[in-house]
């Protein structure tokens, strides 16, 4: 049996992670102190699961106007081709017209790793209003995050030197850590652990080695998220 981190909440299935993870969203909309809630998106199948159900209508109540999407990384492809998060996300909220256009701002990934990254940073810092972050301030109301088998989260890789970046809010990612093996864009530590809350989304058997190697005390880039962490994680990746 995995030791799972502190403030877990172990569910049935990936449906019901994400089931939590809209709600946590829905709470999180109620109690925010500013007028707009910026949501940072992940990649991934779980995550999905949870767009679904946001485009759905339990979740039409949810103050769509005041939202804005942010992408906390992207493969450096167009947002076309079938590796692209934007087109993964855009696909799961389906033909919803909830969200403004202007509300939804994907990172400039047809730009290649560092000019998206650099495009990406000056759109955030524009959002933000400042050119460096204040831990009074958080940039993100809610910052979604999943779980690589390797450890890694967003495209912060074990072992390349993203993980290390402290100033930049945004960098490029040359050579990922794990297939498909096409450069990155990436949200630094400092950019992720700006947030009211970060939500770790974790579901299914792959993520059982990198939970227990966490637990274990390796040194994994998921272990480095600073913040407000809560931990939805369901039975088959915690090993139930």
């Amino acid at each position: 049996m995995i030791p799972l981190p502190d403030k877990s909440r172990l569910l049935r299935d990936g449906e019901a992670v994400a089931e939590a993870a809209a709600e946590h969203l829905r709470k999180l909309c109620a109690d925010a102190p500013n007028e707009r809630i910026a949501v940072c998106l992940s990649g991934g199948s779980t995550p999905k699961r949870l767009y679904e159900r946001l485009a759905g209508p339990d979740c039409a109540d949810l103050p769509w106007p005041r939202l804005h999407w942010f992408f906390g990384d992207d493969r450096a492809v167009p947002w076309d081709d079938p590796l692209s998060n934007v087109r993964m996300v855009r696909q799961a909220f389906g033909t919803t017209t909830r969200i403004p256009s202007e509300n939804f701002h994907p990172m400039p990934t047809q730009d290649g790793p560092d000019e998206g990254a650099r495009r990406y940073e000056a759109l955030l810092k524009r959002y933000y209003g400042a050119e460096t972050l204040d831990p009074a301030r958080p940039l993100f109301d809610l910052v979604l995050l999943g779980l690589g088998e390797d450890g890694h989260v967003a495209s912060l890789f074990p072992g390349k030197p993203a993980v290390d970046e402290e100033q930049a809010w945004v960098v490029g990612v040359p050579e990922a850590g794990m297939t498909p093996f096409v450069p990155r864009i990436s949200l630094t530590f400092p950019a992720l652990a700006s947030a009211r809350s970060v939500l770790f989304l974790i579901s299914g058997a792959g993520k059982q080695d990198p939970l227990s190697r966490l637990a274990e005390g390796e040194d994994l880039p998921v272990g480095r998220v600073r913040g407000t962490k809560l931990w939805l994680i369901d039975e088959a990746a915690a090993g139930r």
